[in-house]
């Protein structure tokens, strides 16, 4: 056991999806999207972002996952030094503070190919999105420090949307998404490589690593049908059962 190198592991067993979200995404932007499909795509994108916590819970009595987050850090304030650590709630809102500049991008750029100011309800969450936030929630909710390391893993998807979005280029819609795009890159680029990190110090034993590896392979999936989805369906369920069959042993 001391000489697998689990992190490199785990990467390497989600690599191919994180790849097929990167695929996925080029497909849609060489693609010439319509409106309808920027809006698509756009609406789904701000809704993730204002729900930007790995399998949130129930948000009512909330605008949204963001206001759940801001509100129970400022109930918070009050244990501070009793019980709240300062850096931990430091970080905490540094993290909720960039997946709010993180929404407030990807508004903009809504908002620009809409032609008129946002309102809440043109968020709007898919369908393989709502499955795969109960995939990830019942694994946060597991009690199984190890699923709950392979879920953070899973954010992003390797920041492959973000990688290959923040290179688009050729027209004002595609200028303003990119620029959009490197501000999320840059908080996200080497996330799943700390995420790794800490999923291999959880490890304890082969088993642990391969429940991890179920868990992580099953979500990984997920969020390339969900991406599949959001960017209207590049890829043909045919292709996407052939990458998983290919790559889930």
């Amino acid at each position: 056991m001391a000489d697998r190198d689990y992190q490199q592991e785990l990467i390497d067993a989600a690599m191919p999806f994180w790849s097929a979200e990167a695929d996925v995404t080029r497909r849609f932007f060489t693609g010439s999207p319509s409106r309808d499909q920027y809006v698509k795509y756009l609406s789904a994108a701000v809704y993730k972002e204002l729900n930007p916590v790995i399998g949130y819970g129930p948000t009512q009595g909330y605008a949204n996952g963001l206001h759940m987050e801001f509100q129970g850090l400022v109930d918070r304030f009050k244990q501070l030094d009793r019980g709240t650590t300062r850096r931990k709630f430091l970080a905490r809102l540094e993290m909720m503070t960039e997946e709010f500049e993180h929404y407030v991008v990807m508004a903009e750029v809504l908002e620009f190919v809409l032609g008129r100011p946002l309102t809440p309800e043109d968020a709007v969450q898919l369908p393989e999105d709502a499955r795969l936030n109960e995939m990830r929630r019942v694994n946060m909710e597991s009690g199984d420090d190890c699923l709950v390391a392979a879920m953070e893993m899973t954010e992003g998807g390797g920041s492959s949307t973000f990688r290959e979005a923040a290179k688009l280029s050729g027209g004002e819609i595609e200028d303003r998404l990119a620029a959009a795009m490197k501000v999320i890159h840059r908080d996200e680029e080497n996330h799943y490589l700390k995420a790794a990190a800490k999923a291999a110090e959880v490890i304890k034993s082969d088993d642990d690593f391969e429940r991890m590896k179920r868990a992580l392979l099953s979500v990984s999936i997920q969020r390339v049908r969900m991406r599949n989805e959001m960017f209207s369906d590049p890829m043909p369920e045919a292709e996407l059962a052939d990458l998983i069959s290919q790559n889930q042993g």
